[in-house]
Order: C-alpha cells, then sequence, then structure tokens
C-alpha cells in the first residue's frame, strides 16, 4: 500500500499576532514546520510528502527540508486561499498516480500540529486503510455547550456526550477522496475539514479514532508557550499518554 502524507504550511500567524507564517517560527530547537515534517519522515507507514506552502515561501521551506535532513518530499505545492483549495491543489498535483492507482491512501495534516505520536500515526493509517477513512477526535470538555442565535431566542444547552474535538491528521483512500473534491468544486463547496467533504461528497466510512492531548494545533500565543513546553520532553515514538 502506498501512503503520501499532505502537509498544509500555507497558513498565517494573524491570531498569534505575527506578521510572519506561524510554521516558520521557532519551537525549541528548530522551526515549526521541521517538526510537523520529521513525523512522517520518520514514520515506516509513509512514503512520501507533499508540502504545501504559500506563495514566496518556496525557498525558506526548501532551506528546512535540507536542514532537517527531510528526504521524503517530492514536491511543493502552491497553495490556495482557503484550507479547502490548498488540499484540492494537492491533490490534484498527485491525482495521476491515484487515478493509475500508484497511490492507495491520502493523509492531510496541519503543519501547525507538530506533536503528532507515532501510535497515534499508526492508529489512524491502520484504521483509514481497513475501514475508508480515519479522523482523530478528543472528547468535549464541560457537561455541555449553549447555542445561540441573533434573535433574542434564549440560549440552548448543547449535551457534549456525543461531540468531538476533530485533529488531524485525517486519512483516506485517495481515489474517494479526489473524487469526492473535484465534485466539491463543481459545486462551489468549501468544506472547514478534510473529513467534511468526504462527508458530503463520497460514501466512504469515516471512523473516529482516539486523538491525543498534546497534539496541539498552535493558534495562538498561549498555544505557542505550551508548545515551547512540549518541545523540552518530547520523544515522538512514546506511546500516548
Amino acid at each position: 500500500m502506498s501512503t503520501v502524507a499532505v502537509l498544509l504550511a500555507g497558513g498565517s500567524g494573524t491570531r498569534l499576532k505575527r506578521a510572519d507564517n506561524k510554521v516558520y517560527l521557532n519551537i525549541g530547537d528548530r522551526p515549526l514546520l521541521a517538526w510537523s515534517l520529521d513525523v512522517f519522515e520518520r514514520s515506516p507507514l509513509i512514503d512520501r510528502i507533499v508540502l504545501v506552502v504559500r506563495e514566496g515561501d518556496d525557498e525558506r521551506a526548501q532551506r528546512i527540508i535540507a536542514t532537517a535532513g527531510i528526504t521524503k518530499v517530492d514536491r511543493l505545492v502552491r497553495g490556495g486561499p482557503t484550507r479547502h483549495e490548498s488540499e484540492h491543489a494537492a491533490l490534484e498535483a498527485i491525482a495521476p498516480e491515484i487515478l493509475d492507482g500508484s497511490i492507495d491512501l491520502v493523509l492531510i495534516h496541519d503543519a501547525a500540529r507538530p506533536f503528532v505520536r507515532q501510535s497515534l500515526l499508526a492508529r489512524i493509517v491502520h484504521t483509514a486503510a481497513e475501514r475508508g477513512g480515519a479522523v482523530p477526535g478528543l472528547p468535549v470538555d464541560g457537561d455541555f455547550l449553549l447555542r445561540v442565535t441573533e434573535d433574542d431566542t434564549a440560549p440552548t444547552p448543547v449535551p457534549t456526550d456525543q461531540l468531538r474535538r476533530v485533529q488531524t491528521p485525517q486519512a483516506f483512500h485517495a481515489a474517494p477522496l479526489l473524487s469526492a473534491y473535484r465534485r466539491a468544486s463543481a459545486d462551489g463547496f468549501h468544506g472547514v475539514d478534510t473529513a467534511g467533504s468526504i462527508e458530503r461528497y463520497s460514501d466512504l466510512h469515516v471512523e473516529l479514532v482516539p486523538g491525543a492531548h498534546d497534539n496541539v494545533k498552535i493558534t495562538y500565543v498561549e498555544d505557542l508557550l505550551l508548545a515551547q513546553s512540549l518541545a523540552l520532553a518530547w520523544d515522538p515514538d512514546e506511546f500516548d499518554p
């Protein structure tokens, strides 16, 4: 089975109050992007990496790839203005190999999640290969949330026992994934994440697998502080705590 990891690194640092793309910020002794690339570089389950970058970031990305000793990146793809368009661009870049059966499974991951344990990655790959798709998720903290509206209607409690906080990487059979994104593009649909497009435009079964609390996404300043703390003692080969 041939598996390709798509790493989305075309975001920004707006919510971190930084002008630069956050994947180039240092976490510990190396850029955030290097941490994320290393997740897939060290996995025997991942054959190749497709790195999605913003316009103008190619040279910086290539320097990090070389410095970090990353060998699995076989192409850089220019990202679009939305996450959905960036995902679609990556899929179209490898579409010939998906359609001829050379690529069986595709993982899509946010580069802003640098701390993925190999045990979590293996759980996702094996589940997706067997069931069609796999998405990691965690229970929502608290007994309930409140749903509010723009009118004067009182907030409505929403029980949290059947809700999950979805993470990446998300993995899917490659051919149905590509087909789903082509159908979504024809409809002008932009999903908020990969699983959303799959649910809407394919018949693939998507299995929820246990996520990990340290698989944090770097979005706000406090996340950056947490990431610096995690980097000090990080062992990617350690099983989930």
